[in-house]
């Protein structure tokens, strides 16, 4: 699969999981949901840095 795609649909996700966790901030009450989500959405984006940097 083209890096370029990979890269493409990381960037989707991140965006998906990030507007998750500023949804789930500011309606669910329990702080550990939004730490799971934020984690997710940091993890997908360093995912898609890792492969940037390592396919040049």
């Amino acid at each position: 699969m083209d890096p370029n795609k990979i890269r493409s649909i990381l960037n989707i996700l991140f965006l998906i999981f990030a507007l998750a966790s500023i949804i789930v901030y500011f309606t669910v009450s329990d702080f550990k949901i939004f730490m799971y989500v934020c984690g997710a959405a940091i993890f997908t984006k360093l995912m898609e840095f890792f492969i940037r940097f390592t396919n040049r």
